[in-house]
């Protein structure tokens, strides 16, 4: 009997995609006092295919042409200033069981003040430490399966995921486009993941 899946998908707090970016007066980081804010749409996609992985784990009378493992819970998490509750109110309001919300006071979160940056700046979490925050609520939290969006539209670093799986010593895949399973061939019990992702010449998995 196959172990339900514990899905995580972290979101983060993005200035909205539709806004033009405006530098600051210092000219050290982007503007984000008075702007609108929501949740990255990468983040949004991922929450998506963790919602269809639940979906097609429910039995109904139309059965899902790639069924999964049972779908436990979806979990979702934000670390940043208090009004990251916003962006997980929009992931329980999509289907997401459960939010946990860890507070960063954007002045404090580095321990330092940026180089040649104003008087109280500071800098933003690292992908490092938020891959460690991830590892210590994976392990925490019995999470046993994680998407991350690709990446965040605000900085585009692109590089928590593989820090997270590197900490975690789990497999992974990235650039995802599709993420279907398949259940365990030549006898074997379990399940497999099948992740399809576009290339330049097609898609590959």
């Amino acid at each position: 009997m196959s172990v339900p899946l514990k899905i995580l998908v972290p979101v983060k707090r993005v200035i909205d995609y539709a806004i033009k970016p405006r530098v600051n007066t210092t000219r050290t980081a982007i503007e984000t006092t008075n702007v609108k804010h929501s949740l990255n749409p990468f983040d949004e996609l991922s929450l998506e295919a963790a919602i269809r992985l639940r979906e097609a784990s429910t039995p109904g009378p139309k059965k899902s042409p790639h069924p999964s493992p049972l779908v436990a819970d979806i979990l979702a998490l934000s670390a940043g200033p208090a009004k990251c509750t916003d962006v997980l109110r929009t992931a329980m309001a999509m289907g997401a069981d459960r939010a946990i919300h860890v507070e960063i006071d954007p002045k404090t979160s580095s321990g330092k003040e940026k180089e040649g940056g104003a008087e109280g700046e500071s800098q933003e979490l690292e992908p490092l430490g938020v891959a460690k925050l991830l590892a210590k609520v994976v392990q925490e939290e019995g999470r046993n399966f994680v998407i991350l969006g690709k990446q965040s539209i605000d900085d585009d670093s692109n590089q928590t995921g593989q820090m997270l799986a590197g900490l975690l010593g789990w497999g992974q895949a990235t650039q995802a486009s599709e993420i279907v399973f398949e259940e365990a061939k030549d006898g074997k019990e379990g399940w497999m993941v099948k992740v399809t992702k576009e290339v330049d010449g097609g898609v590959e998995t």
